[in-house]
């Protein structure tokens, strides 16, 4: 007499004993951006605001501060600073992503739709990288209406299309690296109230203790090792130095990141999301399991 012995059957979405391939996870992370895409054009708001506050911030350091900061090689130049100033407005608006990510998956978390992705037969990371992918869609579109602004106070592209859209490329890498930082963030918290203010209250050092406002010259001597070696004034004088922003006479800091600046920003980002996107899938398995 035999005995049949049948194999127990995983429950939907938990992939016991299954190996995802690397096509089924990422057709799962299409979906769940194209989920969170929706959801941004059903709440234009959320669009809205993100443009708002980067145009506010060109018009004003554009207005108030151009012609009182001295730029190394142009000097006290309007023209010359609104042009230098717009590099350090582009990756700031995208590092600043990482609010609306870290309060987009706190929100998930919260109202239990985390659950609800969990019965389904999918990639437990492709939550997380859904809505990092989102948020670089989201992102781009405010990097655009972004550009259209700095053209009308001023800024021009002076070294051709192939090294603008190096430069975008280079802001949406870095960008979506910092996502990634927003999603460990929005998994450690308990609100999206507290994942918006996790998710900013470091940025402002970090962008402000940089080149992106003023030249890490102007700023005392023990702070300008800090400035120059921080990875957002890398981005920043790598996209100046795509676009063409950076005046004739000047020379950068001798830091190995300010003498490489594309290299170092490309380095950053991917030790960045490969740091940050285990943390957070490990994170989300724990949450979720």
């Amino acid at each position: 007499m035999s005995t049949t012995v049948q194999k127990p059957v995983s429950a939907p979405g938990s992939h016991a004993g299954d190996r995802i391939s690397f096509g089924q996870s990422l057709r799962d992370s299409l979906v769940v951006a194209k989920r969170n895409l929706l959801r941004m054009l059903r709440i234009p708001e959320v669009v809205v605001f993100g443009i708002i506050q980067p145009v506010m911030f060109v018009v004003l350091f554009a207005y108030v501060f151009g012609g009182s900061i001295n730029i190394p090689g142009a000097g006290t130049d309007v023209t010359a600073y609104r042009e230098f100033l717009m590099g350090g407005i582009f990756a700031q608006t995208v590092t600043f992503a990482v609010a609306g990510s870290s309060a987009g998956i706190a929100e998930d978390m919260q109202k239990g739709i985390v659950d609800r992705f969990r019965s389904l037969p999918m990639a437990r990371g492709a939550v997380l990288t859904g809505r990092t992918f989102a948020d670089v869609v989201q992102t781009a579109v405010v990097l655009l209406v972004l550009a259209v602004v700095a053209f009308l106070v001023g800024w021009r592209i002076h070294d051709g299309v192939l090294g603008a859209l190096a430069a975008f490329g280079l802001l949406l890498l870095f960008g979506y690296a910092f996502t990634w930082i927003g999603a460990l963030i929005g998994l450690s918290v308990r609100s999206p109230e507290a994942a918006t203010s996790g998710g900013l209250v470091w940025l402002f050092p970090l962008t402000f203790i940089s080149i992106a406002f003023v030249p890490s010259e102007n700023m005392p001597g023990w702070l300008q090792p800090v400035a120059e070696w921080n990875p957002f004034s890398a981005v920043v004088l790598a996209v100046r130095d795509l676009f063409g922003n950076l005046p004739a006479g000047y020379q950068a800091p001798d830091a190995w990141p300010m003498q490489h600046p594309v290299l170092a920003t490309l380095i950053s980002s991917v030790v960045i999301i490969a740091l940050f996107r285990t943390l957070a899938v490990r994170k989300y398995k724990r949450a979720a399991g």
